[in-house]
């Protein structure tokens, strides 16, 4: 008997051990993810996909920029680098509140190695949504938002980044 021969397991040999998990996985159609960050805004729950994420940093002290829209807080400086934030609850015609100790910016990656951040109230956690758990958005927000699923008992919103970004103030 050969030494591949002779491993044991108690369910049985690799061989049998290869086999029943190749005959397990044939029927099965792969479940294809989609990983997403999710973030509050007034008592609701949003996503953006986390591959268009850099990173996420406090709040800090922004300087305002003259002749832009509204919702163009104003720009910060990320280690070295000057940033544009905006603010997403006015972006998605929500109600302004006053920061706090959870307030984030997250800082997306953009276009022509471009990077935005986007104020949020908090920024909660990362999760893993099958594809087939996502439904079509109805409307509202100014067609910002995408797609939904529903985590628990909640809906969360996915954030479509291209809509809410197109009015860059830069541009």
């Amino acid at each position: 008997m050969s030494g591949l021969e002779s491993f044991g397991t108690a369910g049985g040999d690799w061989r049998s051990i290869a086999r029943d998990a190749a005959t397990g996985r044939e029927d099965e159609a792969p479940v294809v993810l989609r990983e997403l960050l999710v973030f509050r805004l007034s008592d609701s729950s949003y996503a953006m996909p986390v591959d268009r994420v850099r990173e996420i940093v406090r709040l800090r002290a922004m300087t305002p920029v003259p002749r832009v829209p509204d919702e163009v807080r104003g720009v910060i400086t990320l280690r070295g680098e000057v940033v544009q934030v905006i603010d997403l609850r006015m972006r998605l015609a929500l109600a302004t509140a006053e920061p706090s100790r959870h307030t984030r910016i997250i800082v997306l990656h953009g276009e022509d190695d471009r990077v935005t951040g986007v104020l949020v109230d908090a920024v909660r956690e990362v999760v893993r949504v099958p594809e087939e758990e996502l439904r079509p958005a109805t409307g509202g927000e100014g067609d910002a938002v995408a797609e939904l699923f529903l985590s628990g008992e909640e809906f969360v919103s996915i954030v479509d980044l291209d809509r809410v970004l197109e009015f860059r103030g830069d541009e």
